[in-house]
């Protein structure tokens, strides 16, 4: 269930905590705990486990966050200037410690498009995540990697919602390993069936556009910790 960060750290990482990097890496990162798979499609589920650095509508030309004084929007974010759709967008920063396998947060069809990175080489994002380990607010004063990182942007088509909405997945410095389930194109998946995996350290952030038919309704703050299929992010309303 969603948990505050503080309350996630004292509980279901604390013993974790001393534990060793490589014992991290290779005997606890690469799990895949089985967990009850929901099904509600009045809500979206987070498509990753992690903690909410933000959750917000934005104009899509507008700023999501300012990073060091650089603005970071959602054209950015997709890095394409030509989707001009306002949005509500949540961000999930994954760190060691969660699990990385990330599920589609709501029914439809995916297909995928891979970034390269913009410079020689992804950021590290390993600053981010000692800030929100040592709680340290804002926690994405030190996200330089939004802007250059190797991405994923997953479009996923609902029938129900009669529109697309988005799930985009940056990696970590010198991972380049973002691993979809399904190497097919418009595939279709069930609310919460997995369908990738980002080694390591990662950010997945869920992208829905502003639609005339439904209100999409964040129900979750900055500062929460979620799990994948488990937890409600955002509530769907219909318009009257």
């Amino acid at each position: 269930m969603a948990k505050k960060l503080s309350e996630w750290i004292n509980t279901d990482i604390a013993g974790l905590r001393d534990k060793s990097m490589r014992w991290l890496s290779e005997q606890y990162f690469f799990r895949d705990p089985n967990r009850p798979v929901f099904s509600d499609t009045n809500y979206f589920y987070p498509p990753a486990d992690g903690i909410v650095l933000y959750a917000k509508q934005v104009p899509a030309d507008q700023s999501i966050i300012d990073i060091k004084g650089k603005a970071y929007s959602l054209q950015t974010a997709m890095r394409n200037e030509a989707y001009r759709k306002p949005s509500l967008v949540i961000g999930i920063f994954m760190t060691f410690y969660d699990v990385h396998i990330n599920r589609v947060p709501y029914p439809g069809c995916l297909c995928y498009n891979e970034l390269d990175t913009i410079d020689t080489y992804n950021y590290p994002m390993l600053y981010v995540e000692k800030d929100i380990l040592g709680d340290i607010v804002p926690y994405t004063r030190n996200a330089d990697y939004l802007f250059n990182n190797q991405r994923v942007l997953n479009r996923i088509y609902s029938m129900q919602l009669k529109q697309e909405y988005y799930v985009l997945q940056v990696a970590d410095y010198d991972i380049d390993c973002i691993m979809p389930f399904k190497l097919k194109q418009n595939q279709p998946f069930a609310q919460n069936q997995r369908f990738s995996m980002i080694r390591y350290g990662s950010q997945v952030d869920l992208i829905i556009p502003l639609s005339e038919l439904y209100e999409f309704i964040p129900i979750l703050d900055a500062g929460m910790h979620v799990e994948a299929g488990i937890d409600p992010l955002v509530k769907i309303k219909e318009k009257s």
